[in-house]
């Protein structure tokens, strides 16, 4: 429901999105894109090992921070 008024009133959302590089994460990234929601920051995240790597989103690669509770 939280989605759906967002989208209503035109307001931009801030994502994260936990386990970037994965399959899962690279689906939900392609699923948002496809389906142009309203993104106003997004954060790629994964483990430590991943940080630094690029994902690509809406024709351009975010980097890739490592899970930690600041980053959140």
């Amino acid at each position: 429901m939280q989605i759906a008024a967002a989208t209503t009133l035109n307001r931009l959302v801030s994502i994260a999105v936990v386990g970037a590089t994965g399959l899962v994460g690279r689906e939900f990234l392609r699923i948002l894109e496809e389906r142009s929601f309203p993104v106003g920051e997004i954060r790629a995240l994964a483990s430590e090992r991943s940080a630094g790597k690029t994902v690509p989103f809406r024709g351009g690669d975010l980097t890739v921070q490592a899970v930690t509770r600041d980053a959140l």
